[in-house]
């Protein structure tokens, strides 16, 4: 596992298309923990689903009280 990142149990995604854009959010079930990505529907799922994970592993550890 990458420095920094924490494992997550469970983390559920939730897309929505308007138009050529999706938004992405990814839920960690742990925390509870809730982050939003947008991005070009022609990048296709998996690579938006990619960044809303990595983003989510960001905002966790940003939330980790440890140093």
């Amino acid at each position: 596992m990458p420095p920094g990142k924490r494992p997550l149990r469970e983390v559920l995604f939730e897309f929505h298309q308007v138009g050529r854009s999706v938004r992405v959010c990814a839920i960690d079930t742990l925390t509870g923990t809730e982050v939003q990505v947008i991005g070009d529907a022609r990048y296709g799922r998996r690579t938006i689903q990619r960044v809303a994970l990595r983003k989510l592993h960001y905002v966790l550890a940003k939330q980790d009280p440890k140093p």
